[in-house]
């Protein structure tokens, strides 16, 4: 899934060319249209993905798109966090990075997390809070793993 704006048609342009599909919206527009082609996705055999803090912030919290497709599709939520050695990050508000040429990147991930199809909106909330739990324990993993990658 990525956004409707500028920065996401080019990042839907760019994954498109890799071969990978684009469910276009967000959590502040076109979500659930983008959320239900996510689900057919899902249903035909497809892997999707999110970035989990959406298109307006806060920087590295969850939002419950992640959770509520696994209750839809019955598939399991897995989290990971991709830490580079060598990076450039911009100064925006989610401090995009973009690796440098053959540099070191380590892929921390976790155990899948699954949510019942008849889960009530309590038990996705505690979905999405154990995701965002997951998640920050993964980056905390990634940042020791970058400082530790210092020359």
């Amino acid at each position: 899934m990525t956004s409707l704006n500028f920065d996401g048609e080019a990042i839907a342009r760019t994954i498109q060319r890799l071969g990978y599909g684009a469910a276009r919206g967000s959590s502040s527009r076109g979500g659930l249209r983008a959320l239900a082609g996510m689900v057919q996705a899902v249903r035909n055999g497809s892997d999707v993905g999110f970035t989990i803090d959406g298109p307006r912030g806060p920087r590295y919290v969850a939002k419950q798109g992640p959770a509520i497709l696994a209750r839809k599709t019955g598939a399991a939520i897995f989290c990971f966090h991709v830490a580079l050695k060598r990076k450039i990050q911009f100064n925006s508000w989610d401090h995009f990075q973009i690796p440098y040429p053959f540099t070191r990147a380590m892929v921390f991930d976790a155990a899948p997390i699954w949510i019942p199809s008849d889960a009530d909106e309590s038990e996705v909330r505690d979905c999405r809070d154990e995701m965002q739990r997951v998640l920050d324990g993964l980056k905390r993993a990634g940042d020791h793993w970058e400082l530790e990658q210092t020359d």
